[in-house]
């Protein structure tokens, strides 16, 4: 697997504290990889320290294969979106003067602006002036002055924040596409877990400044399985065979079962047939992205 964003014990310090501390994060090529954790976390700072708008304490950084220095900076750059905080857009001026600003400053060729209007479905409102726009047309003007040049990673701090369900929704499904449609990785920071939940396939959790946790979405939700439920026929049979590991629920016949490897948990039933218990319903409560977060962090509820 090749990388795009590699950081190794990457550390930032303000007045002796660290706000971020020891991130070693590994961005895969062609994913959309979520940075989640909430406000004042170190999202932010990092993203910053990659795009060489901080400079960090400690660590290293690997974009694109290379080294991050000073020398190498401003090229590594050149192959790198960004849409950090709020887009910097001239209210008075159109969607597409605003792009035509951006293509010079990045030396890009004016035609590519058709293409990243038609990406993030602003093509229509081109000739609008951008004060006219909605905050949710804005991002998405900001999303298109970062895909100019053909950008190989894009890096999006809260992209979401601010909008209303619908312009979310359209958010949600410009970045989901954005691999297929533009070749670009995406490194996407968000406290809106359960949106995030829909947009990404990798997944970095941090807290205080530390990384808690990185992988597949999929490795994640397999990591923190939730409680199994349990609903048999004849209990006074599955007692015996249950014995401590099960909890009686509210209602008769049903129990709760702790989280375990589904080896176990099918040795059991077959147990629970054998003894003649009559299983007749098994549910494994996946807990949402949200709760899983919120036990790692140490904030589930008790």
């Amino acid at each position: 697997m090749q990388f795009i964003v590699q950081t190794t014990a990457l550390t930032k310090r303000y007045a002796g504290r660290s706000v971020v501390n020891q991130v070693s994060l590994s961005v895969p090529e062609g994913s959309v990889y979520g940075f989640i954790g909430p406000n004042g976390a170190g999202k932010s700072t990092t993203m910053k320290m990659l795009l060489g708008l901080v400079k960090p304490s400690g660590g290293e950084i690997l974009l694109l294969g290379k080294r991050m220095e000073e020398k190498n900076r401003l090229e590594l750059l050149r192959q790198t979106g960004s849409l950090v905080e709020s887009p910097s857009c001239y209210g008075h001026l159109t969607g597409e003067e605003n792009l035509q600003i951006v293509a010079e400053l990045k030396n890009v060729p004016k035609k590519d602006i058709d293409r990243v209007l038609e990406i993030v479905e602003l093509t229509g409102c081109r000739k609008r002036k951008v004060k006219q726009y909605s905050l949710g047309m804005r991002q998405r003007l900001g999303i298109a002055q970062a895909l100019l040049g053909n950008p190989k990673l894009l890096i999006l701090d809260e992209p979401t924040n601010g909008l209303d369900p619908s312009g979310i929704q359209q958010m949600r499904s410009l970045i989901r596409e954005m691999p297929q449609r533009c070749g670009a990785t995406v490194l996407i920071s968000s406290h809106l877990l359960s949106e995030m939940e829909q947009m990404v396939d990798q997944v970095g959790i941090i807290n205080h400044g530390e990384l808690l946790f990185q992988g597949k979405l999929a490795a994640l939700r397999q990591h923190s399985q939730g409680d199994i439920s349990l609903r048999v026929l004849r209990p006074e049979k599955a007692l015996p065979i249950l014995g401590n590991l099960a909890k009686p629920d509210r209602e008769q016949g049903t129990f709760r079962l702790p989280a375990m490897r589904e080896e176990l948990l099918a040795e059991l039933v077959q147990r629970l047939a054998v003894g003649q218990a009559g299983v007749v319903e098994l549910n494994r409560h996946t807990r949402s992205l949200e709760e899983i977060f919120l036990s790692l962090t140490g904030e589930e509820a008790k």
